[in-house]
């Protein structure tokens, strides 16, 4: 749970930059990557991961510039990357423009729970990561170079000169 707005707003800003290296390592061809047949696209996860903090966030009285929760998947990863770009410094801007380390403790009414401000908070950054590990997995499927986010990638540790790691 976060217990001042400097500290998400820093959690943010890396999170941000992690989920934008996901998302612009993807390209058209791999936004229809599945596990299964019924599974979610990775296209699919990528737009959840846009549409979320305007949902979530809405919930806590906080208005983001963002798609409809029910906006369809736009065709190309490109629009999906820089609508994800445009969501994400909506939200930099709006939780310190409207609340204060005081109201993150104030609660809302959050998926049939209670959740204090700063733990939506939390659960915001904790749901994009969760999601982005999510499409790491698909892809590594679809063929495409997973950029290495808490650390070097398998391909990172190569251009470094050493060995992957098993």
């Amino acid at each position: 749970m976060f217990r001042r707005i400097t500290d998400f707003s820093n959690a943010w800003k890396y999170e941000v930059e992690a989920t934008s290296k996901i998302l612009n390592a993807l390209n058209d061809g791999s936004l229809g990557q599945r596990v299964t047949d019924d599974g979610r696209t990775l296209g699919f996860i990528a737009w959840h991961i846009v549409l979320t903090p305007g949902e979530m966030l809405a919930k806590a009285g906080l208005t983001i510039d963002s798609p409809p929760e029910d906006a369809e998947c736009p065709p190309t990863s490109a629009e999906i990357a820089s609508t994800f770009e445009k969501v994400a410094a909506s939200v930099s801007e709006q939780v310190p423009a409207n609340w204060t380390d005081e109201t993150l403790r104030e609660k809302d009414e959050m998926y049939g729970e209670t959740w204090a401000r700063g733990l939506t908070l939390f659960y915001l950054i904790a749901h994009q990561t969760h999601h982005r590990g999510q499409m790491t997995v698909l892809m590594r499927q679809a063929g495409l170079t997973v950029p290495g986010v808490y650390g070097p990638a398998k391909e990172e540790w190569a251009a470094m000169g050493a060995p992957a790691l098993p």
